[in-house]
């Protein structure tokens, strides 16, 4: 049932930039058919890929702090959440506070580069094929 509720939710988010919306969505990769899943259905020209990195102690820290996390999930997903390794934009909130690295992320964006890492991740995932747009 999770399996279907996330990839519904994947199709919806295509489903509301598709309708000309723009949308921000917080995703943990940590799955590894999330990412494949998302590069399908996403224009890639239009997706801002940002990796957001934070030192595992301080995630810890934070897990603890916030008590709705089995112990333990950010040491486990930490190296499969960033495994595909590329993106248009990091950011470290270890370092940089939100709004800090909320600026960041907003000076990039007239300024970024093509491809795009969904335009890459879409090339690599169909041998550079264009793959066909769709919301399933």
């Amino acid at each position: 049932m999770l399996l279907r509720t996330w990839k519904g939710f994947h199709r919806a988010v295509a489903g509301m930039a598709a309708g000309g919306n723009n949308v921000v969505v917080d995703h943990i990769l940590s799955e590894q058919w999330r990412l494949p899943d998302c590069v399908d259905l996403f224009v890639p020209q239009d997706v801002v890929l940002v990796g957001v990195h934070c030192p595992l102690p301080e995630l810890e820290r934070r897990e603890q702090q916030r008590g709705d996390r089995p112990p333990g999930l950010a040491a486990r997903q930490i190296t499969r959440v960033h495994a595909h390794g590329l993106y248009d934009i990091e950011v470290d909130t270890g370092t940089h506070g939100p709004l800090d690295c909320a600026r960041q992320i907003r000076d990039f964006l007239p300024h970024r580069p093509r491809p795009t890492a969904f335009e890459q991740l879409r090339r690599a995932a169909t041998g550079g094929r264009a793959a066909p747009k769709r919301v399933r």
